[in-house]
């Protein structure tokens, strides 16, 4: 399905509104985790907090033959895998606060390394990078007591980017992909990284995609909002997004990302009616004052706005570009007790 003609209107809608409301800062998020992701993000924490219990194991690429690295945790006995995907800057190396809580509850856990950082032709979801994921499921099946019916795929940021890209192309039964901070559309992005000089990220971009203004069809190419659904369901998904992401001080990824696959997403379900309106997609992008905390929250963070629907969630929360980890996990174990994939 083709989507110019909607995006010639959203998209400089969404980059615009993202921009004025960048300008300044009312909104702080809260501190706790929020440096420890913004490490991640940047690729500037290493493996020195992996422990033996999980193995550096080398996978197959069913595509090319190359061999690519993943950490691994195999379970005793029969338990849900969890897959967890590194972020943009990042690779299979990269420290993983699930791992520890995975190890905690022993289930199987794998955090793979889908051709590492976002900065080259291989990576950035292309067709390797998906198939890579693909593989590193099937190992982890092939070489664990795997509970099939209990597969979870989660990340962060670029991890939660490429969660949407396994969401759409996945060969996998998947019981629920979980996606924080995602990205969506590498044009919006790149614009959006320019705006707040975070030139690296839009370096990355065009590095990754031959582009040589973040634009065109080799950008889209990359980019899970112009995917095409699949026909067939591969399982439901959860986005979460902090509401100062994206603005300065708040993050890197705007909310639009969030908002803007959501509603695509919808859309391709036959559930327009639920789609997040325009006038509340303008509240969240620019923190209207109309905009208040819920008696709900996740974690420690107050939830601001939550659309929940057979296909997926979207969760908008008083944070910015962050991942909550033990809510995260307790989510998993949530969905683990229910028999049927949903």
């Amino acid at each position: 399905m083709q989507l110019n003609n909607k995006r010639l209107i959203y998209v400089p809608l969404i980059v615009s509104v993202f921009c004025l409301g960048g300008i300044s800062v009312k909104l702080i998020p809260k501190a706790k985790g929020y440096f420890y992701n913004q490490a991640v993000e940047s690729g500037l924490v290493g493996n020195s907090e992996w422990n033996s219990n999980f193995r550096s194991v080398a996978i197959k690429s069913s595509i090319d033959g190359s061999l690519q690295s993943a950490y691994f945790l195999a379970a005793t006995e029969e338990k849900p895998l969890l897959v967890s995907l590194h972020a943009w800057s990042a690779d299979f190396s990269e420290t993983d606060p699930l791992s520890d809580l995975a190890a905690k509850h022993e289930w199987n856990y794998l955090h793979p390394d889908f051709r590492g950082p976002n900065w080259t032709k291989d990576a950035c979801l292309s067709p390797l990078v998906i198939s890579d994921i693909d593989d590193a499921i099937q190992y982890a099946i092939d070489h664990a007591s795997v509970d099939i019916k209990n597969i979870f795929i989660v990340g962060f940021s670029g991890g939660g980017y490429a969660t949407l890209g396994s969401y759409l192309r996945t060969q996998h039964r998947i019981k629920r992909f979980v996606s924080w901070a995602p990205i969506s559309d590498l044009s919006a992005w790149y614009s959006q990284s320019l705006s707040l000089n975070n030139n690296h990220y839009a370096d990355n971009i065009l590095a990754c995609t031959s582009s040589l203004d973040g634009t065109g069809e080799k950008v889209e190419a990359r980019s899970p909002l112009f995917w095409t659904f699949p026909e067939k369901d591969n399982g439901a998904l959860d986005i979460y997004a902090g509401i100062n992401d994206g603005h300065e001080g708040g993050g890197s990824v705007p909310i639009s990302h969030s908002l803007l696959f959501f509603n695509r997403l919808l859309h391709e379900k036959g559930l327009k009616e639920r789609k997040v309106n325009d006038s509340i997609a303008i509240d969240l992008l620019t923190r209207a004052h109309r905009i208040s905390k819920s008696a709900e929250s996740i974690g420690d963070r107050s939830v601001i706005y939550r659309n929940i629907t057979s296909e997926a969630t979207l969760t908008i929360f008083d944070g910015g570009h962050e991942m909550l980890s033990n809510y995260t996990f307790g989510r998993l174990i949530e969905l683990s007790k229910n028999p049927i994939i949903e």
